[in-house]
């Protein structure tokens, strides 16, 4: 009974703050033509233009370029950003944004479904876009997530969004973008002594019955089962698996395991052990969404900085790479997302190529890439403007931003505290 007056107690509070501060009100839609002039433009591509010209109209890039061959009179508002950095919207893949906003307050956690197999789950249907975590993520950069499920065997299905939004229906950049699947480990600690895991065994054996099962059931069933219903995308490549799996050896089992099902469209999720198995990915044109670099190492006898140097290690085995988030307080951290690019910089990786870990590379691999990941003619105008390095944690300060030629508000709860506590200390 206690308990239970104590989570009344948490709801209440949770409603209360959240009935005095809400998300910021989503940006209109662009009404007036836009030119971004003098930033050094990083597109997102590999490509950098100086003295740049970056113009839109109707949420879509018409013109980028040198800044000599723009025509400033030709659009209806003009922003100097001389001296300044102009970056495509950063992706923040793998992400439970807007599915968790208190994590001691159960009634505003909804990551994970009960049941070891969900693949019918579809994550958006619980994605709040009134997330007061979301917001504080956008003033350094991240502007786009997929909002992905937790838990079980079969997590479920994630989705694709913009982050400002009056509903889920208006987030939506792509539906039911793939579903995710938890491998596991083929080992267990138990007292100090590494031995071989029988869960492991019996969670392989479950996804091939349920997987056998899937692919029989269009040809032999006559009744509807929207939990194989769900995996029939994945069977048919209309949609992409993304394995969560860190063990090489564990890696290479997986992949077999979904070629036998004639599973074509792989992603490896976390992957701390892909550089000892990069050549196979590389073979099978299989992306990583890489773990998130600012870690420890999982073993004991690897190099502190190993986390720090796979993505170069992938890098130069060819393999397609995107930087994820996942961990511990991984919704607020999911601000740090930029600087990861920056720590791969510092080993090893050219700038340009860890920009693309956190666009282009990112939307290719979640299968967006006609839409956002650069600057380019025809692609959604999800851009932002820095004063400085946006890679690096003190360059990274950014004052304008845009998703879809929308301009978003970057207030949070934080800059509101920010201006609070100046004022306090101006009047001391």
């Amino acid at each position: 009974m206690k308990m239970l007056k104590l989570k009344m107690i948490c709801l209440i509070l949770f409603l209360s703050i959240n009935s005095i501060y809400a998300q910021q009100t989503p940006a209109p839609k662009q009404s007036e033509t836009i030119l971004i002039t003098g930033a050094t433009a990083h597109l997102g591509n590999g490509k950098v233009i100086e003295n740049s010209a970056i113009g839109f109209q109707d949420g879509k890039f018409t013109f980028v370029d040198e800044l000599s061959k723009a025509n400033p009179n030709d659009f209806q508002k003009v922003i100097d950003a001389k001296g300044h950095h102009v970056y495509p919207g950063f992706i923040s893949p793998n992400s439970t944004l807007g599915l968790v906003e208190i994590d001691a307050v159960s009634a505003s956690d909804d990551e994970r479904e009960v049941g070891a197999i969900n693949p019918h789950i579809r994550s958006i249907i619980a994605y709040n876009t009134e997330s007061r975590v979301t917001e504080t993520v956008r003033p350094n950069g991240v502007l786009i997530a997929q909002v992905t499920p937790r838990g079980g065997l079969i997590s479920g299905t994630s989705s694709i969004v913009q982050l400002d939004a009056w509903n889920y229906e208006d987030a939506i950049i792509t539906e039911n973008d793939g579903i995710h699947v938890n491998w596991g480990k083929s080992y267990a600690n138990k007292k100090n002594k590494i031995e071989p895991s029988s869960a492991y065994k019996k969670n392989k054996k479950k996804l091939k019955d349920f997987f056998t099962k899937a692919k029989d059931y269009k040809k032999n069933s006559k009744e509807r089962n929207l939990v194989y219903e769900a995996v029939q995308p994945i069977l048919e490549g209309k949609a992409k698996l993304f394995i969560h799996v860190h063990g090489a050896e564990e890696m290479t089992e997986a992949i077999d395991f979904f070629e036998n099902f004639g599973v074509k469209d792989m992603v490896i999720v976390g992957g701390y052990e892909t550089y000892k198995v990069a050549p196979l990915l590389k073979e099978k044109n299989i992306p990583v969404l890489l773990y998130r670099v600012h870690s420890l190492p999982m073993s004991e006898d690897d190099a502190i900085d190993l986390p720090f140097e796979l993505p170069k290690k992938l890098l130069d085995a060819g393999v397609l790479v995107g930087f994820e988030n996942s961990g511990d307080m991984e919704r607020m951290q999911t601000r740090n997302l930029p600087f990861y690019a920056g720590t791969a910089i510092n080993y090893g990786v050219p700038y340009e190529e860890a920009l693309k870990m956190l666009t282009s590379n990112t939307a290719k691999i979640l299968g967006i890439e006609k839409e956002v990941g650069s600057i380019e003619v025809g692609k959604n105008a999800t851009l932002f403007i820095s004063k400085g390095d946006a890679l690096d944690i003190i360059g990274n300060d950014i004052y304008k931003a845009f998703i879809d030629g929308r301009d978003i508000s970057l207030e949070s709860h934080h800059t509101q505290l920010y201006k609070k506590f100046q004022k306090k200390l101006g009047q001391e």
